[in-house]
């Protein structure tokens, strides 16, 4: 069976994360497929300037955090085996230029945010990250 293997993040400011609308209509966060020879950190920095415009200079990553999910999905008749670690990064802007890849974004409070994700690995994924960031910066 096939294995794909991703790095994402949540990116979040003062209080907001944000959100990626795909091209065929999930809310997810930023993420691309590891590529050869490519760190965790090296992915998300790639990714996160090529389907939202920030740059590494934007964001910092937060030390601590990585959390994997994985689920199966079809593509071309087949079935592949899906692994994704995400981050977690500060950013120090709000500005956002999407990819052809996306139709919308949005920076949402953790509740909105919460009803926006459309997949429930997601939403647990950002509980975590939330959690994390109100123990370690004792966020409300």
């Amino acid at each position: 069976m096939p294995v794909e293997r991703s790095c994402g993040a949540v990116i979040f400011k003062d209080g907001k994360y944000l959100l990626l609308k795909y091209g065929w209509g999930h809310w997810g966060f930023v993420k691309g497929n590891i590529e050869k020879g490519e760190s965790l950190e090296e992915t998300f920095f790639r990714e996160a300037e090529e389907e939202a415009g920030l740059k590494k200079e934007n964001l910092k990553l937060i030390e601590g955090f990585k959390e994997k999910i994985s689920y199966f999905y079809k593509k071309g008749g087949k079935t592949i085996y899906k692994e994704v670690i995400y981050l977690l990064a500060e950013s120090n802007t709000f500005d956002v230029k999407l990819s052809h890849e996306h139709t919308a974004y949005e920076w949402l409070s953790y509740e909105d945010a919460l009803e926006r994700i459309t997949y429930e690995n997601d939403r647990n994924v950002l509980r975590k990250a939330h959690e994390f960031l109100r123990r370690t910066r004792k966020i409300g």
